[in-house]
């Protein structure tokens, strides 16, 4: 199974967004039709640590690996989850390759101790995660070559000036994935931060 394990914005966070993204070339031409690769709603998250492909007998250590960064977390952090926004943005690749992102604001520091107690545990446990550094973000759009280059240039120069309003990360979200033409995301446990 591929699993993940992320944070996921509350409403509020989604909604600005949201409205955000419908003005951009990106929105417009989603709008319109043109497969710009928009992420449904109920998918966006903030990836804390990939994981990929794990046999399902493994379940039971990441699951228990997860529960041991929570209470590290608590026990470190007391009653306070991170206070983040999300905030900026930019591209990733060029051409076909291209995705548009926004980034994450706030206790960043916090967010990234966060990870990095959450990918201590899965090393303890001897479970694959992906070792690349944590560059927290939301992938809004993969428009690829399907809009001129001009035009996702500037939406990522309007999403380096995007500042959504602040929410708590109470939980974070062992997640297993599905791909395809359909993505599909099942949250399999959750474990709060305070």
């Amino acid at each position: 199974m591929r699993l993940f394990v992320a944070l996921y914005p509350p409403a509020a966070a989604l909604d600005d967004l949201a409205a955000r993204i419908a003005r951009l070339r990106i929105g417009t031409a989603s709008a319109r039709g043109v497969n710009v690769r928009v992420p449904d709603r109920h998918l966006i998250h903030i990836t804390l640590a990939f994981l990929g492909e794990v046999a399902d007998d493994r379940l039971p250590a990441a699951q228990e690996a997860l529960g041991r960064a929570a209470s590290a977390w608590r026990a470190a952090a007391g009653d306070s989850a991170p206070l983040l926004n999300l905030a900026g943005g930019g591209r990733f690749g060029r051409g076909r390759f291209s995705i548009l992102w926004v980034g994450v604001g706030g206790e960043t520091q916090r967010l990234r101790q966060l990870s990095t107690t959450v990918r201590r545990e899965l090393r303890r446990a001897r479970l694959p995660h992906d070792r690349r550094p944590f560059r927290p973000h939301l992938t809004v759009a993969r428009p690829g070559d399907r809009l001129p280059a001009a035009d996702v240039a500037a939406d990522r120069a309007e999403l380096a000036e995007y500042a959504g309003p602040a929410w708590s990360a109470t939980e974070f979200v062992l997640v297993r994935s599905h791909l395809g033409p359909r993505p599909e995301h099942h949250r399999l446990a959750g474990w709060a931060l305070r």
